[in-house]
């Protein structure tokens, strides 16, 4: 890079600029009506922008349309680059030398605010990682919408599970640790390895600077309110996160008016693998949207309606009496189609009140944003009116009593912003006539200066009878009245001479100085009242920030509430029955997405039945195809829908509230971490054996698939044993199988039924019929399935004979099923455990006998994963 000394004095701007940034952030620097970019910085953007690297005297440089930034910002923000902006901070038509420049944000992926780059849909978080002896704690924030919340975790999958509910762009953590992580990288928690990292000083990250930082920011005296004593490394990890966006980004946090302390577990726990396992929100790999219950669900009518519903999606809830409350108000928004109907459509005249809150108090709302926030005001009437009610459910008169008039703000916005404004300030034609006498002056000035000068040369020709009068301009002497010499005569004394001409003479009058004055950069002046006066709406307007986003928030939660009632109206939907214990009944159940989405075929219904005594494990087998993965998906959807507060695709349901769902679903690998696909299976199954507890819901498929038959189903039982019997509590399970082996468990563990997908045969033919009933299956179909997949009949053939071998060998020498023997046989003495022998040793003999204990009638299978 070039010295100093051998740039211009635009480059040495623009390396003082670039100074006071930290190393990694990549500079748009605008000069005229582009942004440009130079050194490391054009060289690192360039490939990404797919835009021309030049070089000046050696010096790289590239550059894009300042107009055009909304189209390039995205594509460098997914790259993972973080970028300032430094804009011109004066006219260069009136700068004296060269034009003042400053920084006047950074953006992250981590704090994104503008419209055109981020989800409507979804938050947008930045997240505070910060580890302390115990545990770790989070903070996280929406700088879009102002939400900011922080939790303490002890368990590392805890952590993980609320990171994936988060899905942060963005997570700064303490500099120690990331250098420690970076030398050490085996230590980086894999669940953070394709999430941006930015470390940030310890000081920031320490008791005295929280505590200085957040009294001052939240204008209080004491942090009690906010969780000190409960969680004070929550509090750290929050201030932090304020520091970053407001000393680092020079974001304005203004709007963050407050804290929220959460515990996870009073949100029913999803870890990752549920949350892709039950495509809630993101489809599987080879899947569309239309494949999640979030695409399904969303029939909210605005933005933070939407965002909301995704979050009571990957966070439904565990108090029995806030469930019924918004139960209830769905009960009570579904009872009248018409009213529900009419409320849905004015609600959805209203924008995304949350955000627009937001990009006022971030300096970069839009004229038009201005005039959204006018027609929300001007509907919140209409929408109170309508739910006007001595019946209305306590649910929605705690939403109702937020949403309040602010007669002042929009009188002021009706007065103030023109119904015709463009989207951008710097166009013109923002505040509206007759809303500043000032503006409207300069305004008549730039359009009718013509006509007023016309009218000041007839005026004038009639006062001193001079026919041939001119007003007249040129650039050293602006506007004058030019006479000729044969009429020098008849000037009037107020004239005052300015040149003498050959022909005659010019002449000056303080009326036309002051048209001049008005004229000549009236234009400009008037672009720059406006951004004067917007300046001081938006101030004014940032003054009803809180009662703003209480109305937003308020919206949002009656948006949802509609979309529910809308569901339960539309396709017949039921209240679920939620209760404290565990029992699960559900009769005539449905898949809540592929219900709505089956084309050629009616989705047919099922029933389950679970609590966690006579009926904890339900065994599921069948061939495949035949519906056992979609019926146990179908159980866990059901349960979390009816814990987010929603009506259900069923005829009853009692519904025991979870306090967490674990699912084991499906086949894959994770490359990355060089996991096979059995390896995944394990971890994900060692989880659950981890952490379910009494009031789980645990949802496995083919477990054991993995691996050799044997020793598959020798850990398919051995995990149904450990379910069932106790070792991690006794959480209601459903376990579908293709080894018919694990049915054999109902006959010696009473808590565990057998069931299974019925099909119909036709000779050699077999027909799904997709219904769940009891018992196990006669037989596991595999190679029916096989056929209808065009196997060579051959092949399939051969296969039924090799089929009829293995069964003639299923049973032991007394007639009893082999995977049941040890059970079966207690009172025979306990065998020697195996011990493979060693190469050139000798066996080890077994060890000596012991008194049985009194687990002993478990078969337990220990494995080192």
């Amino acid at each position: 890079m070039e010295k100093i000394t051998q740039l211009t004095p635009m480059m040495r701007q623009y390396q003082d600029v670039k100074k006071t940034l930290p190393p990694e952030v990549v500079l748009l620097f605008r000069l005229g009506d582009f942004y440009e970019l130079f050194f490391d910085d054009a060289q690192r953007v360039a490939p990404v922008l797919e835009v021309a690297l030049t070089a000046r005297a050696g010096m790289p440089m590239c550059g894009i349309p300042y107009h055009a930034i909304d189209a390039y910002l995205p594509k460098l923000l997914e790259a993972g680059m973080k970028v300032a902006i430094a804009e011109q901070m004066e006219d260069p038509k009136l700068a004296k030398g060269i034009v003042k420049r400053e920084v006047t944000r950074i953006i992250t992926p981590g704090t994104l605010s503008d419209a055109s780059l981020i989800s409507t849909s979804a938050a947008n978080f930045l997240v505070a990682y910060f580890p302390f002896k115990k545990g770790v704690a989070l903070a996280s924030l929406d700088l879009s919408t102002a939400e900011f919340k922080m939790t303490q975790l002890l368990d590392l999958q805890d952590v993980e599970s609320e990171i994936g509910r988060l899905s942060p762009r963005e997570i700064i953590l303490p500099a120690t640790l990331h250098e420690a992580w970076q030398t050490t990288p085996a230590d980086l928690p894999h669940f953070l390895k394709n999430i941006i990292l930015t470390p940030l000083p310890d000081y920031l990250f320490s008791e005295e600077y929280a505590q200085e930082f957040l009294l001052r920011h939240f204008k209080v005296q004491s942090l009690d309110a906010y969780g000190a004593t409960e969680a004070p490394y929550g509090l750290i990890a929050a201030a932090a996160t304020l520091s970053y966006v407001s000393q680092q980004l020079h974001q304005s946090i203004d709007h963050i008016s407050t804290l929220r302390l959460y515990h996870t577990e009073h949100a029913l726990i999803l870890d990752p693998m549920t949350l892709r396992h039950l495509e809630l929100v993101e489809p599987l790999p080879g899947h569309t949207k239309e494949s999640t219950l979030f695409y399904h669900l969303n029939q909210t009518v605005t933005p933070m309606g939407a965002r909301l519903l995704r979050e009571w999606l990957l966070r439904p809830l565990t108090n029995v009496v806030e469930i019924r409350a918004r139960l209830d108000a769905v009960q009570f928004l579904s009872t009248d189609p018409i009213r529900l109907a009419e409320f849905r459509e004015i609600l959805g005249t209203i924008r995304d009140l949350e955000r627009i809150t937001a990009r006022i108090n971030l300096g970069s709302v839009s004229p038009r944003d201005f005039l959204a926030l006018r027609y929300a005001l001007e509907a919140l009437p209409d929408v109170k009116l309508l739910l006007d009610d001595k019946e209305v459910a306590p649910f929605i008169q705690q939403q109702l009593s937020q949403i309040v008039p602010i007669p002042e703000l929009l009188e002021t916005i009706q007065k103030a912003v023109d119904e015709e404004c463009p989207n951008t300030l710097s166009d013109g034609g923002v505040i509206a006539n007759g809303f500043d006498e000032e503006l409207d002056t300069l305004r008549r000035a730039s359009g009718e200066g013509k006509q007023w000068l016309a009218n000041v040369q007839t005026r004038e020709q009639e006062r001193t009878g001079i026919k041939s009068l001119k007003v007249q301009f040129n650039r050293v002497f602006g506007y004058y009245i030019e006479i000729s010499k044969s009429n020098l005569h008849a000037v009037p004394e107020d004239y005052i001479r300015k040149q003498t001409m050959v022909n005659g003479e010019r002449f000056i009058t303080p009326e036309l100085k002051e048209l001049e004055a008005k004229i000549l950069g009236a234009d400009e002046k008037a672009k720059a009242l406006e951004l004067q006066l917007f300046a001081q709406l938006r101030t004014f307007a940032a003054s009803y920030t809180t009662t703003l986003q209480n109305i937003a928030r308020a919206l949002a939660a009656l948006d949802v509430l509609s979309a529910f009632a809308e569901l339960a109206v539309k396709y017949q939907y039921i209240c679920p029955e939620v209760v404290p214990g565990t029992v699960l009944d559900i009769r005539a159940g449905r898949h809540p997405v592929l219900d709505l989405t089956l084309i050629n075929e009616r989705f047919i219904p099922n029933d389950t039945f679970l609590d966690n005594d006579q009926n904890r494990m339900m065994i599921i087998t069948g061939p495949n195809m035949a519906g056992k993965s979609t019926y146990i998906r179908q159980t866990a959807l059901l349960v979390i829908l009816a814990q987010m507060g929603a009506f259900l695709p069923a005829d009853s349901a009692i519904v025991g509230v979870a306090d967490r769902v674990f699912t084991r679903i499906g086949a894959s690998d994770d490359i990355a971490r060089g996991q096979s696909t059995f390896m995944v299976e394990m971890v994900e199954t060692a989880n659950i054996l981890n952490h379910a507890t009494d009031r789980s819901l645990v949802i496995l498929d083919e477990i054991g698939r993995g691996t050799s038959t044997f020793d598959g189903l020798a850990i398919a039982w051995a995990v149904a044993e450990a379910l069932h019997g106790g070792e991690c509590g006794h959480p209601r399970t459903q376990f579908a199988t293709h080894y018919h082996e694990l049915t054999e468990l109902s006959s010696i563990c009473s808590g565990i039924k057998n069931y299974n997908v019925a099909v119909k045969e036709y000779g050699d033919q077999i027909v799904f019929l997709r219904q769940i009933i009891p018992g196990p299956a006669d037989k596991s179909y595999g190679i029916h399935v096989a056929k209808l997949a065009g196997l060579p009949i051959t092949v399939v053939h051969r296969a039924f004979e090799i089929l009829d071998n293995l069964e003639r060998n299923t049973l032991s020498a007394s007639g009893e099923p082999v995977i049941a023997e040890h059970i079966l046989h207690l009172s025979e003495p306990e065998p020697a455990p195996y011990d493979a022998p060693k190469i050139e040793e000798e066996t080890p003999p077994p060890p000596a006998k012991k008194a049985k204990t009194e687990n002993e009638d478990q078969l337990t299978l220990n494995f080192d994963f």
